[in-house]
């Protein structure tokens, strides 16, 4: 049986383990996604969904960028740094670096 994709959209990994659990018969690429998901998701699909709004909406954060942030869930200054430390990044001061730092604290 073919197919096709309806749409696209990125997720946390979170996200990703809620879908695929939904799902009865998973076939043998599923179930290693389910097995990468089950040891990575860091925090619940519901509140990742949350987090993700909430850090797009305060600090005009790209939602792809995002969501590699809450899939990681970095617990220090430097750990956070790494995401918006490249060319086509935008600075993102330290104060502003601080309390994304809280806000993940409180989804921990």
């Amino acid at each position: 049986m073919s197919q096709k994709i309806i749409d696209k959209k990125v997720i946390t990994i979170s996200e990703a383990k809620e879908i695929l659990e939904k799902i009865e018969n998973l076939n043998l690429f599923q179930l290693r996604i389910m097995d990468y998901v089950k040891k990575f998701s860091k925090i619940d699909p519901v509140e990742a969904k949350e987090l993700v709004e909430k850090l797009v909406e305060k600090f005009g954060i790209e939602r792809e960028d995002v969501i590699t942030v809450v899939n990681c869930m970095p617990t220090s200054i430097e750990e956070l740094r790494v995401f918006f430390s490249g060319g086509r990044k935008r600075f993102i001061l330290s104060s502003q670096l601080e309390e994304i730092l809280k806000l993940l604290d409180d989804y921990r």
